[in-house]
């Protein structure tokens, strides 16, 4: 009964200007993670559990950068990220983070599964990876999951950006609006389903008398095989419904649970009041964001355990809504 009046008078008692300020750093317009994101931001804000904006970006490596070197002073970042991304941040895999890992970073929970698209159109001659050879094809923009995943998945298809006939490095939107304008034969995206950005394009083709393809990347494939042993529980392998975005038939590709991370010096009543009101308003959430369907409280502690840590005030708040013991 003591901690709970702390919590209270911690968080409530003393007015806005003791709310947390929280800034989460998302992805570009066009993609899940910005929609996720600005609306978790007006959950928090009505709740009153923090002064919350949700800010457009790169995703997840800046994102990574951002939380590391933007939080303090008082402000808090927050950030949606691929856990690829987090875990090559977090260990010192990636480049940007070679001389100084990103150890602050701290999990609240796991959203929803990514799903690889690797988008063109039926007539562009992409059956498959191989088929990008020549091809002029984005990597999604610099800074983001997208751009990690795709070289990478290049890599273990034997290709690299050298072989394209040109290299583009562009968001969902903009490689979305180059595809339809005919400027790139291809892109790749790692996002949920749908993703707003590739439901335009495919009915932007169909205006045109034209399909949209998604490139299949077979479980048992070599590059499939590659990414599941490199990062063992991070990635697997999935399907993208024909539903989703009217293509002929179902395709298969590789998934990735996106992570929602803050700062490790974030308070922990704070941490526990963020991931608290997340999931009383579930339903806000999953009305404004279809792959909020996969948040759920099961799937938020997938990753309790794995290399990179939770928040303790996360986790105090998954040990009282019995998921945790």
């Amino acid at each position: 009964m003591l901690r709970a009046l702390v919590v209270f008078l911690v968080l409530f008692g003393f007015g806005l200007a003791q709310k947390p300020r929280v800034v989460i750093a998302t992805g570009g317009v066009g993609g899940v993670y910005f929609y996720y994101g600005t609306t978790l931001a007006e959950i928090w804000n009505k709740a009153g559990v923090a002064e919350a904006q949700a800010i457009q970006t790169a995703a997840s490596i800046d994102n990574l950068l951002l939380l590391e070197n933007r939080t303090g002073g008082g402000t808090y970042y927050c950030a949606t990220v691929l856990p690829d991304s987090a875990y090559l941040a977090y260990t010192g895999g990636h480049e940007r983070f070679k001389e100084k890992p990103a150890r602050s970073v701290r999990i609240l929970f796991a959203m929803y599964p990514n799903f690889l698209h690797v988008v063109t159109r039926e007539g562009a001659g992409i059956r498959v990876l191989q088929d990008l050879k020549g091809k002029r094809v984005s990597t999604g923009a610099p800074g983001s999951g997208t751009e990690v995943e795709a070289l990478l998945v290049l890599q273990a298809a034997g290709l690299s950006p050298k072989d394209f006939a040109k290299q583009e490095r562009l968001g969902a939107q903009e490689s979305a609006n180059a595809l339809s304008e005919g400027t790139i034969d291809a892109f790749f995206w790692s996002g949920g389903l749908p993703t707003g950005a590739i439901t335009e394009l495919a009915a932007s083709l169909a205006r045109k008398g034209q399909r949209l393809y998604l490139v299949p990347i077979d479980p048992k494939s070599t590059v499939a095989q590659a990414f599941q042993r490199r990062f063992p529980g991070l990635a697997g392998t999935g399907v993208i419904p024909k539903s989703v975005y009217n293509t002929r038939s179902d395709t298969p590709t590789l998934t990735f649970w996106n992570l929602f991370v803050c700062h490790a010096s974030l308070p922990e009543e704070a941490a526990y009041a963020l991931t608290k009101a997340t999931f009383e308003n579930l339903p806000g959430l999953r009305q404004a964001v279809a792959a909020a369907r996969d948040t759920t409280l099961e799937n938020a502690v997938r990753f309790v355990g794995g290399t990179i840590p939770y928040h303790e005030g996360a986790l105090r708040y998954f040990r009282e809504a019995g998921v945790l013991k």
